[in-house]
């Protein structure tokens, strides 16, 4: 594989956590190929008032252009990207979608590669198996590789049973720069913790596995962090903070007793899709009470390293039974899991292999 592979990235932003979950899984992820001598250049939209609410100043990790909304640019920009050696489409770009998919499998030559980077893959999946009239339909087995942010086994099937070429999970991790332990804030203390946008398909999780809770222990103190939460009717224990921007996240983490991570139902459903949340509490050090998924296990070892509860009532009692002493244990033992296996780096050198094998045999068709 060549030494320093020039790619071009599309996606939502990587400068802005705004209504942006994919961010932080963005940041850690180019910026562990950008260690490995790669070069990313990061095509963002300026929508949805991201750039007033970024986390970040361009990073010198990779370059980044913003571009306005329209049409005409974009394919300026695609003309551009066309010299890259990898290209990739991330789902959810928030603008001209459709078309992206479309352009970006045009800009395919013999000498490089093209990926569909899957972000919210069960979206996508319920999505296209319900409409078989979807145009990404017959986009898929055009592109050399699907890259999933989440699904394990149950997502490969279903994109390679669709005509994706290869399918393959490279799962949320540690960003060891930006998450770790900190000394605790008191505007976070509390028993529990949740941080998350209120979303259609979380807020009835919410409600069971955070709420309820609440509303049983109502002499405990609930911390709930994120957008669009402000007009929901809940208990008086409940501490409502808003959006929490990344340079506060491990605070949010280290403080309260536990932390609480709630899949959406998409998520769910598909199993072996830990949100970037759960990483990034682990590597603060913190004690994480999970809703179940299929797949913890491959991640964390249940009742050891990460606390799971089947509905609000696994919760309440959890929170009833656990001291800080044992909290405090678990999150260590997260936190050492977490450094020895989930770190960016790598998910970064599981790409690298990828890449580098398909570049290889492509080499060797040619020759």
């Amino acid at each position: 594989m060549k030494k320093n592979l020039e790619i071009a990235f599309f996606g939502s932003s990587i400068v802005s956590a705004y209504w942006n979950g994919a961010a932080t899984y963005y940041r850690g992820i180019v910026k562990a190929l950008h260690k490995m001598g790669h070069n990313v250049t990061f095509y963002e939209p300026d929508i949805y008032e991201r750039q007033k609410h970024r986390d970040i100043e361009d990073p010198d990790w990779c370059k980044v252009v913003v571009y306005p909304d329209d049409k005409v640019t974009l394919q300026g920009l695609l003309r551009q990207a066309s010299e890259a050696d990898v290209i990739i489409k991330a789902s959810g770009v928030g603008a001209f979608d459709e078309f992206l998919e479309d352009a970006v499998v045009q800009l395919k030559k013999e000498d490089n590669l093209i990926i569909f980077w899957d972000v919210d893959a069960p979206a996508t999946l319920d999505r296209i198996e319900s409409d078989p009239s979807d145009p990404f339909n017959k986009l898929i087995p055009k592109y050399d590789f699907v890259l999933t942010y989440g699904g394990g086994q149950p997502v490969i099937d279903a994109y390679e049973r669709n005509g994706a070429k290869r399918c393959i999970p490279i799962y949320n991790a540690l960003d060891t720069d930006t998450h770790f332990p900190v000394d605790p804030d008191e505007k976070f203390n509390g028993s529990l913790a949740f941080l998350g946008n209120r979303l259609p398909d979380r807020e009835a999780r919410v409600e069971e596995f955070f709420i309820k809770p609440a509303r049983k222990l109502s002499g405990e103190r609930f911390i709930l962090g994120g957008s669009g939460w402000g007009d929901k009717a809940m208990p008086f224990n409940i501490k409502y903070v808003g959006h929490v921007y990344t340079k506060d996240h491990n605070a949010f983490n280290c403080t309260p007793k536990a932390v609480l991570n709630i899949s959406r139902d998409s998520m769910a459903k598909y199993g072996f899709s830990p949100a970037t949340r759960v990483f990034e509490a682990a590597g603060a050090g913190a004690c994480i009470i999970t809703d179940y998924w299929k797949g913890i296990e491959t991640f964390f070892e249940p009742g050891k390293e990460i606390l799971v509860a089947n509905d609000g009532d696994e919760v309440e009692k959890i929170l009833s039974e656990l001291s800080p002493e044992k909290a405090k244990e678990i999150g260590q033992a997260a936190y050492k899991k977490v450094l020895e296996k989930h770190t960016y780096e790598h998910r970064a050198e599981l790409l690298e292999s990828v890449i580098s094998e398909k570049l290889q045999t492509e080499a060797e068709l040619k020759s």
